[in-house]
């Protein structure tokens, strides 16, 4: 798709000043999530001085400012947090919905998907802690669905929607409790969501670190391929 690196080179500000402007909060032209939703910041493709001073206003003293995939750098003063590699995915999987794997399809025992509201924030932030997926809030449930899977009444796998750039849905925080591991529940949540985004008209993306490589196997196992290399990085305002 021709339109893929227009819409997804900087989807944090796309998301920011569309979809999920009322999640966020903007100076001039820097943007970032509400506190709680999440640390990710937006600036333009080649931001100034003025911008910067913009976001650092946004952010205080001392704030995270999480930038993303964005290449762009800070002027001095800026301490840097943290530098990630990673890759984003798109899904390429152009059968028609019902030729594809349903994203129900494992053993007839096997325990429900079921979609996760906000009296369930506690036990996803406590699998968060458990899973270590990355950046999660106790307001982040708000960027869109969350899908979970229970054992004996305990939720143990989750995955949901981040990132809404025009006509793209993120698929994101796809965790596992480690008892639980190994029996494809990733996999049952990660197409539950392609299914639900595609059939909205939008387009399934991720992203993952490159270091993953399992993670990668899989998504390209559930019908993603490579997009594009990416750098995330992380600062603190002076």
């Amino acid at each position: 798709m021709n339109s893929d690196s227009a819409a997804l080179a900087n989807p944090v500000t796309a998301s920011l000043l569309g979809a999920h402007a009322h999640l966020g909060r903007q100076l001039g032209q820097a943007a970032t999530y509400l506190p709680g939703v999440s640390t990710f910041c937006a600036l333009p493709a080649e931001p100034g001085a003025q911008d910067w001073s913009d976001l650092a206003k946004l952010l205080g003293p001392g704030g995270f400012a999480d930038m993303f995939s964005s290449p762009a750098l800070p002027p001095p003063g800026w301490e840097p947090v943290f530098v990630l590699e990673g890759r984003q995915m798109l899904w390429r999987d152009s059968r028609p919905l019902d030729d594809r794997l349903p994203a129900s399809g494992a053993a007839a025992d096997a325990p429900a998907v079921a979609e996760l509201g906000p009296d369930d924030v506690p036990e996803m932030l406590d699998l968060v802690e458990r899973a270590q997926p990355g950046p999660f809030g106790p307001r982040t449930r708000e960027l869109g669905t969350y899908l979970g899977i229970r054992e004996r009444g305990r939720l143990v796998a989750m995955a949901g929607e981040r990132l809404r750039p025009p006509g793209f849905t993120e698929i994101s925080a796809v965790c596992t409790a480690p008892e639980a591991r190994g029996r494809g529940h990733a996999a049952r949540l990660v197409r539950a969501l392609a299914d639900r985004i595609l059939a909205r008209g939008d387009h399934p993306f991720l992203h993952v670190a490159e270091a993953n490589t399992g993670a990668i196997a899989l998504y390209e196992r559930l019908g993603f391929a490579s997009h594009q290399k990416v750098t995330f990085r992380g600062f603190r305002t002076p």
